[in-house]
């Protein structure tokens, strides 16, 4: 099969269970559980181009691999934290918006048919590593791309569990976490994800395709400028007071040694 012709399989694939999500979020009341699938959308996306493509089959399985482990921790992670506390108040502000008759159809387009649409779009990279094949061997941008990989879930992952652990003790109601991580970056979970993308960009690069990369790096917009880092720090200003103090000492993004 062709590159387009596997594309256009996994897009299938993830309308249709973005459509069975929607389903059940009406049954249930909860649009939230659209961002529980998140990670393990990609692992089932990346898996469909691990059995449709021929590329390098080293490289296949340390992808799929490494998908895995991003992915079912992130979903994981989500449920944990999310399951039996209710609907995101994010969604909930659209249903107050739209109104509850009409929003379980509005819905399925602005949320679970969006979402999917996007997670097509970011996952080119993971087919074009795996559809390509420059060569008979890993390359030295396999390994790079395997590092910053790791080095991008171990701030995501390690920043995950540092502010739950933090939002866990009843005396930090209303705090700032500036330690571990979070002392070097206000966003030690969103760096991750976004080094966790470049990963893969890397490892696409190395099998001889560029264009798919582009997925990275609409990954990495939405992740800064739109429903990340942005969209969180707008609304921590106006609501914790200490943020702001936080925010002239410590950097936005990339990690590094606060001002003192």
């Amino acid at each position: 099969m062709t590159f387009i012709q596997i594309y256009l399989i996994a897009l299938a694939a993830i309308m249709t269970m973005m459509t069975i999500l929607w389903i059940i979020s009406i049954r249930i009341k909860n649009a939230s559980i659209v961002d529980l699938f998140w990670g393990l959308g990609f692992v089932i996306t990346c898996a469909i181009y691990f059995l449709n493509s021929d590329g390098l089959e080293i490289r296949k399985i340390l992808l799929l691999t490494m998908v895995t482990i991003w992915g079912l921790r992130l979903s994981v992670y989500l449920a944990w934290r999310n399951i039996g506390k209710g609907e995101d108040p994010r969604y909930q502000k659209f249903r107050r918006d739209y109104g509850e008759h009409r929003y379980w159809w509005i819905s399925f387009f602005q949320t679970f048919l969006l979402q999917g649409v996007l997670m097509w779009l970011i996952s080119a990279p993971l087919l074009g590593a795996q559809y390509y094949n420059s060569g008979n061997a890993l390359t030295i941008f396999d390994f790079i791309g395997v590092f910053v990989w790791f080095i991008g879930l171990s701030f995501e992952a390690g920043g995950d569990f540092q502010l739950a652990r933090f939002k866990a003790d009843p005396a930090n109601k209303g705090k700032v976490l500036t330690k571990g991580l979070w002392h070097y970056t206000r966003h030690p979970n969103y760096f991750g994800d976004s080094a966790v993308w470049c990963g893969y960009a890397i490892i696409c690069i190395s099998a001889g395709s560029y264009i798919p990369v582009l997925g990275s790096a609409l990954m990495i917009v939405l992740i800064i400028k739109v429903s990340g880092v942005t969209l969180l720090e707008k609304s921590l200003k106006v609501s914790n007071p200490e943020y702001k103090d936080y925010m002239e000492k410590t950097s936005s993004f990339v990690p590094w040694f606060p001002k003192k």
